[in-house]
C-alpha cells in the first residue's frame, strides 16, 4: 500500500475532505523510490525447453557437482566472482543515524546500484535486525558462500571496527568498511594533490582530524601509513591523547600513533598553525581557529550537509578547499573509491583488501587528475570515466604484489 501523506500544497476543501495524496505525488524522491530502485536481472535467456534444461535442471547437476568436487570453481560458474554484500544494521545511516534496518534499505539499494553503475559489481542490500557485535559477525559468516565480498554501511562505531576485524580473521573474501577506508582513500587522494599543488609533500604537513569516529580513525592510519609529518584527532573532549583517561581501546589505540607533537586541548587550539583541516565530525569550527592555520592551509570540510567551516569562509584562509558536497568543487565521495577496489580485488580474487591495495587506489584516484591539477581540481568527479578502470588496475596490481591475489 503506497504511503500516504496530506499534500501541504493541497487547497482548504481537499484538507476538510481529509482526502490525502501519495508522497510521490509531490517529491520526486519518492516517485523514483517507489518499488525500489533495483532488481534481479538474468544474464542468460530461457526461451524454450533446451535452455530451461541447461539453466536448471538437469544441466545444473553437472555444474553443482564439479564445484561439491573443486570448491574454487564457484568463482567460475557463479556469479559469486562478481557480487558483493552491503550489509547494515542501521545503526549510523548517513546523517539520519539509527533508524533501523528497514528505514536503512533505501541508502543500502543505493549503494548497490553505485557498485554496478561505477564498477560493473553487483550488489545486493542485506539490513540486518540485530545489533550484537557477535550476532552481525556469525550471519555474515553464514551468508558469505554466496558473495565474493562484504561491504559494510553504516554501522555505528566502535562496533564497526570489531565487526570488520572478526570478519576479515574468519573469511577469505574481501571485508571492508566503506565508511572507514573508502573516505579515508578519497581523502588522501586530494591530500596528495593539494600537496602537489603547493610544492609540499605529504612529510610536510601537520594534519588536524575533527571526529573520532569510524572515518577519523581509518584517516588517521591511512595518513600515517602514507607519511604524512603529523596528525592529531579531535573528539568531542578535545584533541586524543595519552594524557587522557577517559578514552576507549579504539581512541587509546589511535592516541599511540598519532598526535607526536604531543598536542594536548581543544580542536581549535590544535589547529593553531595547522597544514590541513579534515572533518568527518559535523559541528562547525570558528572562523579565527581557521585563521589561525598555516598560510596556504588545506580545509577538507566533509560534513554533510553543512561542512564545518562553509567554503566561503575556508576560502578566505585556505589554498584548497573540500567538502562532501556535490554542489562544490573538490567533492570527497566515496564512490570514487569503493567500486573500483572491489573491482580490482573480485578481479584477482583477492583473500582481503589490505593497507597497500588502499594506499594504491589512493594513488591511482590522484593520478587521474594529472596535468589539470588546480585549486578547484585536486580530485576527480564521479563521473570521469577513467575513474574505477584506474583504480581497478591499481588494486588489482597491489594484491597481487602483496601475495593476496588468487588469479
Amino acid at each position: 500500500m503506497a504511503a500516504e501523506i496530506v499534500n501541504p500544497r493541497s487547497d482548504s476543501s481537499t484538507e476538510q475532505e481529509g482526502r490525502a495524496e501519495p508522497l510521490d505525488s509531490f517529491d520526486p524522491a519518492f516517485a523514483l523510490h517507489r518499488g525500489g530502485k533495483m532488481a534481479v536481472q538474468a544474464t542468460v535467456p530461457i526461451r524454450d525447453k533446451d535452455d530451461l534444461s541447461l539453466a536448471y535442471t538437469p544441466g545444473v547437476a553437472k555444474v553443482c557437482s564439479a564445484i561439491a568436487e573443486q570448491p574454487e570453481l564457484v568463482y567460475d560458474y557463479t556469479w559469486k566472482s562478481s557480487v558483493v554484500a552491503v550489509v547494515t544494521d542501521g545503526t549510523a545511516v548517513l546523517g539520519l543515524g539509527d533508524i533501523g534496518p528497514e528505514a536503512s534499505l533505501p541508502v543500502m539499494e543505493g549503494k548497490a546500484i553505485l557498485f554496478k553503475q561505477f564498477g560493473g559489481v553487483d550488489a545486493v542490500p542485506i539490513a540486518l535486525d540485530c545489533t550484537d557485535v557477535d550476532e552481525i559477525v556469525e550471519t555474515v559468516v553464514r551468508l558469505a558462500p554466496s558473495f565474493g565480498g562484504v561491504n559494510l554501511e553504516d554501522i555505528s562505531a566502535p562496533r564497526c571496527f570489531e565487526i570488520e576485524r572478526k570478519l576479515q580473521e574468519r573469511l577469505n573474501i574481501p571485508v571492508f568498511h566503506d565508511d572507514q577506508h573508502g573516505t579515508a582513500v578519497v581523502t588522501l587522494a586530494a591530500l596528495r594533490n593539494a600537496a602537489r599543488l603547493t610544492g609540499r609533500g605529504l612529510g610536510d604537513l601537520r594534519a588536524v582530524i575533527s571526529g573520532a569516529g569510524a572515518a577519523g580513525v581509518a584517516i588517521a592510519k591511512m595518513l600515517i601509513e602514507a607519511g604524512i609529518g603529523d596528525v592529531a584527532v579531535a573528539d568531542r573532549k578535545g584533541i586524543v591523547s595519552g594524557d587522557r583517561d577517559d578514552l576507549t581501546s579504539v581512541k587509546q589505540e589511535l592516541a599511540s600513533f598519532t598526535n607526536k607533537a604531543g598536542i594536548s586541548g581543544s580542536l581549535e587550539a590544535a589547529l593553531e598553525g595547522a597544514d590541513v583541516f579534515i572533518g568527518v565530525s559535523g559541528g562547525t569550527v570558528p572562523e579565527p581557529a581557521v585563521a589561525s592555520m598555516a598560510q596556504g592551509a588545506f580545509v577538507f570540510a566533509m560534513a554533510n550537509p553543512n561542512p564545518e567551516v562553509h567554503p566561503e569562509v575556508a576560502h578566505k584562509y585556505a589554498a584548497v578547499v573540500a567538502t562532501g558536497r556535490s554542489d562544490f568543487p573538490n567533492q570527497i565521495n566515496n564512490v570514487l573509491a569503493f567500486p573500483g577496489i572491489f573491482a580490482g580485488a573480485l578481479q584477482v580474487r583477492a583473500s582481503r583488501i589490505t593497507e597497500g591495495m588502499k594506499i594504491a587506489a589512493a594513488e591511482a584516484l590522484a593520478a587521474v587528475v594529472g596535468d589539470d591539477l588546480a585549486a578547484d581540481y585536486v580530485i576527480p568527479s564521479p563521473f570521469d570515466e577513467r575513474v574505477a578502470p584506474a583504480v581497478t588496475a591499481a588494486v588489482a596490481a597491489a594484491a597481487r604484489a602483496e601475495g593476496v591475489a588468487r588469479l
